[in-house]
């Protein structure tokens, strides 16, 4: 009888060390898990502020997405493989331009997104600000939030010169996407508790 993987508090490398194709077979059990290494590592459990924030921009963003026909929206727990020589993970939410739709296989999507979105629960705090961070980067993704729920705060990066470069929202809040046509946020959405209805937020997209 097989043994079912409890989602740990933090991640948590299993011992379990195969090949990125033998990764991609494994079983129900390893659903939520990364590929580390040549090493198998369980994803760290998601409270529920990490859930909400996740619903919330997955919602608003795949409706923009869907809407204006601009590329498609993945989530955890596809998988993305950067590059021969980073580990595959599998973030939050991920976007790809219609650009660069040729990069989604079947089983994963083979190079960067434009956009990866993190949300922050407390045990993965670590891994998404050094870590994912330091792996994006190389692997040249355009994009990268950073939303923490526990602590309010989001974070936006964009890739210049091959470098991570923080952007501030303008003097109302507003940061505009340089990888997501026309798409636009509020900061002040993303602070309030509780979260905004998401078809609020949708109207003032002006995508319903």
């Amino acid at each position: 009888m097989s043994v079912v993987p409890i989602q740990p508090q933090s991640p948590q490398p299993t011992g379990l060390r195969v090949s990125y194709e033998e990764f991609l077979e494994l079983g129900d059990e390893y659903r939520h898990a990364e590929w580390v290494n040549g090493e198998v590592v369980m994803m760290a459990a998601v409270d529920y502020p990490h859930e909400q924030m996740t619903a919330f921009l997955g919602k608003v963003l795949g409706m923009f997405c869907e809407v204006r026909s601009v590329g498609e929206l993945l989530h955890e727990p596809f998988q993305m493989k950067l590059a021969p020589d980073l580990p595959s993970r599998s973030p939050d939410l991920f976007f790809v331009s219609n650009a660069n739709r040729h990069r989604v296989t079947e089983k994963f999507l083979s190079g960067p997104a434009d956009l990866v979105i993190e949300v922050i629960s407390p045990g993965s705090r670590r891994l998404d600000r050094v870590e994912k961070f330091q792996e994006y980067e190389r692997g040249r993704v355009l994009e990268y939030w950073i939303v923490d729920p526990e602590r309010n705060t989001a974070e936006f990066y964009q890739l210049k010169s091959g470098v991570f470069e923080e952007q501030a929202a303008d003097d109302k809040g507003i940061f505009c996407s340089s990888v997501v046509p026309g798409f636009w946020l509020n900061v002040n959405w993303l602070l309030q508790r509780p979260l905004p209805a998401t078809i609020e937020i949708l109207r003032e997209l002006k995508v319903v």
